[in-house]
């Protein structure tokens, strides 16, 4: 059987002030030549994203730093239907905390988490301001052994570059662990850097910026392994039934 192309959906409010977007085009081309993974991928905005149907045929979903989003509320929507959907899923910096955002309101129970940028005088928030700053920054992470994170990465260590001035509150994380989100990248300091769902298919992100990896002429291990998973849904939804 031959498969149709995997199609991916890159959510964000895409900009050439980001470098991250930027760099999409040419990470995207390396997986291609130099993966054989070919992806037909389109940009969403998140004012789109929550649109019902919007992620329909939709073999991964990757959502791209770029915050304040326009829309918090079409971004949070489609990290929900790639988690509830069984979708392949990539969350980097600002994916990283709407990816935490989303777990803490729809699976938590925690209703009224905000996010410090977004609502910076509100109550809950699950996401705030980091104690200093990683605009610029490139440091060690370390990896939990047996995780997605260490498959992913075939390493226990990696050094990654940010660009964010928001993380994780630490006073969520037992709540968010409790009801199985798994964190399995800290900094040296123990600052969470990545998250997963292990009972997902896959389910990964980070506040560092793969997509800042190298010279971007290679895609970094993490947005390898999203395209590998695309194709792998790709190949079932292709041979489910009618």
């Amino acid at each position: 059987m031959t498969y149709q192309t995997p199609r991916v959906a890159l959510v964000g409010d895409r900009s050439p002030a980001v470098r991250s977007h930027a760099r999409v085009p040419g990470l995207l081309d390396s997986l291609a030549e130099r993966e054989q993974l070919v992806l037909d991928a389109y940009w969403i905005p998140t004012e789109a994203a929550g649109a019902p149907g919007a992620l329909d045929g939709f073999d991964a979903v990757w959502l791209l730093p770029g915050s304040p989003y326009r829309s918090e509320a079409g971004a949070l929507a489609a990290i929900r239907t790639a988690r509830e959907d069984g979708i392949p899923f990539l969350g980097t910096c600002a994916g990283f905390q709407h990816a935490v955002l989303e777990y803490a309101r729809n699976v938590c129970g925690i209703t009224e988490a905000v996010h410090g940028e977004q609502d910076p005088d509100l109550g809950q928030q699950v996401i705030v301001p980091l104690s200093c700053s990683l605009v610029g920054h490139e440091g060690a992470v370390a990896i939990t052994p047996g995780t997605l994170a260490e498959r992913t990465l075939g390493a226990t260590g990696t050094q990654e570059r940010y660009h964010c001035n928001y993380g994780l509150n630490a006073d969520y994380l037992d709540r968010l662990r409790a009801h199985g989100l798994r964190f399995s990248g800290a900094d040296a300091s123990g600052e969470v850097r990545v998250l997963e769902l292990p009972e997902h298919p896959f389910f990964l992100a980070s506040l560092f910026q793969p997509e800042l990896s190298g010279d971007g002429t290679r895609a970094h291990p993490m947005i390898r392994a999203l395209a590998e998973a695309a194709v792998a849904h790709a190949a079932l939804r292709e041979a489910a039934p009618a």
